[in-house]
């Protein structure tokens, strides 16, 4: 029997995004070991994943592995992944995936973003997310909040914050269903490029039988297709989840539409648009909505929120 060597992050929803991936595989006929360990971004949690200064804060450690053949593939939330690989790694599967939208969690269900005249605090680490708050809902104030789910209530638990925003996918995944007290559509809060799905990285050298029986088992295409064209989108921005940048794509038919766009760091600017084509080109689409984007006052922003976040 094949054995594959899965690598992965130790936090509960890592560890559960592994666990439902080797599930699938051991149900095709491989056999699988998890090897767990922490990583850059998991290890510092006094700074912003902006501020850390590293592309790859969640995976570097991992690649290694993948590198030297310790493990065969790496389990990642596909919101994590940097637009751009390092030459050597390639993402082989998308999982299918859950809703992608962003949502409140806590303690208070009265909470009422429509109710200016009731300001609250709002725990989050996710650029993207402070930037949209600014944009959407003034009266709210956002402040610092990293490390994973568990650590995160728990800061909420000791008032931190009023709530927590995080992805709904994660909440759900940990069953912490019933603290939601508010849903972000996603229409118009668009999440970031990737979130709701679980992406599969190996490396190049991974042997082509192996890499055929990964793919056969854990690729769901209307996934890949979506998430390669939002990934062409961030590419393009030469973006990472380190800039307000954001991008959903849906297939409807034989049709790709894909909605992003870029904020900036207070946003007092936000550009969104939606484009659509051929799922025969899902790249060449989110290359064409980055493309308007730059065009589009999107090259100057980016460049003053790279200064910035270099300071």
């Amino acid at each position: 029997m094949t054995t594959i060597t899965v690598g992965t992050r130790k936090s509960k929803l890592a560890m559960w995004q592994t666990e439902t991936v080797c599930k699938i595989l051991n149900e095709q006929g491989l056999a699988t070991t998890i090897a767990a360990m922490e990583t850059k971004g998991d290890k510092i949690l006094d700074r912003s994943i902006a501020k850390i200064g590293s592309k790859g804060v969640f995976t570097e450690e991992l690649e290694e592995q993948l590198a030297g053949g310790t493990i065969d593939i790496a389990v990642h939330s596909a919101k994590d992944m940097q637009s751009t690989l390092p030459d050597d790694f390639e993402l082989i599967a998308f999982s299918e995936r859950e809703k992608s939208h962003d949502v409140l969690v806590g303690f208070n269900s009265a909470i009422d973003l429509g109710s200016p005249d009731r300001p609250f605090t709002v725990g989050t680490s996710s650029v993207r997310r402070v930037a949209m708050l600014k944009h959407y809902y003034p009266h709210v104030t956002a402040v610092p909040m990293r490390g994973n789910l568990q650590t995160r209530i728990a800061k909420l638990e000791s008032g931190a914050c009023d709530a927590l925003m995080l992805a709904y996918a994660g909440v759900s995944r940990m069953g912490y269903d019933k603290m939601i007290v508010h849903s972000f559509d996603e229409a118009r809060f668009i999440p970031p490029v990737g979130q709701g799905c679980i992406a599969i990285e190996s490396s190049k050298k991974l042997s082509t039988e192996k890499r055929t029986l990964i793919r056969n088992s854990l690729n769901n295409v209307k996934s890949e297709l979506c998430l390669l064209a939002e990934r062409a989108f961030l590419k393009t921005l030469e973006g990472g989840c380190s800039i307000p940048a954001f991008g959903h794509a849906v297939i409807e038919g034989n049709t790709i539409i894909l909605t992003g766009g870029l904020a900036n760091l207070d946003g007092s600017w936000l550009l969104c648009k939606t484009v659509s084509g051929s799922v025969v080109e899902p790249q060449a689409l989110g290359s064409e909505l980055g493309s308007y984007i730059l065009a589009n006052n999107g090259r100057e922003t980016l460049a003053e929120i790279k200064a910035t976040l270099a300071t």
